[in-house]
């Protein structure tokens, strides 16, 4: 992008009250620095998903990440995206890194997440339009009570309760499948990591300290041996 700037900032045909906008989420206004000389510059980056060409209705009720060099700008900004439908947010550049990070769990990780549990359906014999059909209820319904209650209230299952038998028997589960595939580590560390942070989330919600305990050396136990099952 700073190249593309610099070429056309080296242009001597366009007017002074063009402003330049790029819509990335991860960079800052540095990126068009050669045009700031010349030019107001901002940047405009919806939160939302686009991974193939949609209609402007996508932007309705999203939030757009907006920062520009100069007042007025922003407010052309702002304006846009209200005329979008959507709701701007001020994105310091010190801030556009972690802004992006939260991004890219909440949607492209979102999409791995899913990926995963889709290839443990088909393990046992789903085909991938089955386990999606099936997951994308529930994937929803844990959505909207994030929507809802927030992350902390929403968390259920068996970590939440504090259900370690439940929890155990899930990594004996995932450690059984196959051993000539590279699927069963991959997943089993998977759950332990994310188990950890489910576990954290359960205990800011109230799940007993002993409980919490009990739950963390089950997805702690044994982790060293199960690596050294991985096939090379």
């Amino acid at each position: 992008m700073a190249s593309l700037a610099g070429q056309v900032a080296a242009a001597d045909d366009i007017p002074a009250t063009v402003a330049f906008v790029h819509c990335s989420g991860a960079l800052g206004l540095g990126a068009l620095g050669l045009l700031a000389a010349r030019y107001q510059v901002g940047s405009f980056h919806p939160l939302q998903s686009f991974p193939r060409p949609r209609a402007p209705e996508a932007f309705r009720g999203s939030l757009v990440g907006i920062d520009a060099g100069a007042p007025a700008l922003r407010r052309r900004l702002d304006r846009l995206a209200g005329d979008l439908g959507a709701k701007p947010r001020g994105v310091r550049e010190a801030d556009r890194l972690v802004y992006h990070a939260a991004a890219v769990f909440a949607s492209n990780y979102l999409v791995a997440l899913a990926g995963e549990a889709v290839e443990l359906f088909q393990t046992i014999g789903w085909t991938e339009s089955e386990a999606v059909a099936g997951l994308i209820p529930l994937m929803r319904g844990a959505l909207a009570e994030v929507e809802r209650r927030g992350p902390t209230a929403a968390l259920t299952g068996p970590i939440r309760r504090g259900d370690v038998e439940t929890v155990t028997r899930h990594l004996e589960a995932l450690a059984g499948l196959d051993s000539g595939s590279s699927i069963a580590p991959r997943k089993a560390d998977l759950y332990r990591m994310l188990g950890q942070i489910a576990l954290e989330i359960a205990a800011r919600a109230g799940l007993e300290p002993a409980a919490v305990e009990r739950v963390n050396r089950a997805l702690t136990r044994d982790v060293a041996a199960t690596r050294r099952r991985r096939p090379l």
